[in-house]
């Protein structure tokens, strides 16, 4: 036998992580990435799309979303690209009352290279 407590160990709460600090480290991750590939005006609508699936997907479950997507949109402010307006109105889109299905798709699959393409003149 053993002379500890029965039950589970309480978590300790010297190393717990601050869920704000922690959704506004990876806004600003999504941020990034959405810049460093926000420069094909043709593919900014589904960069943004994929930006907000990824910042949707980040954020832990039984978060206040609508705080999280306000504090979102005022870290956006004025887009400065078709990337992060396309992010932005994805955000607004969804604080938008009565609530309503989002249009939100994966890009098409298309051949970045390969052979064919090394082959094929410029």
């Amino acid at each position: 036998m053993t002379d500890r407590p029965a039950g589970r160990r309480p978590l300790p709460t010297e190393h717990a992580i601050d869920a704000t600090a922690e959704r506004a480290m990876m806004l600003d991750l999504v941020l990034l990435q959405m810049q460093a590939r926000g420069h094909d005006p043709a593919r900014a609508d589904a960069i943004g799309q994929l930006g907000f699936m990824q910042w949707l997907g980040a954020l832990p479950g039984g978060c206040d979303y609508v705080a999280a997507a306000r504090a979102a949109l005022e870290r956006v402010g004025a887009p400065g690209s078709p990337v992060l307006a396309s992010f932005r109105n994805l955000l607004a889109a969804s604080l938008a009352m009565p609530p309503r299905p989002l249009d939100l798709g994966l890009p098409v699959p298309r051949r970045r290279g390969g052979a064919r393409a090394r082959r094929q003149p410029s």
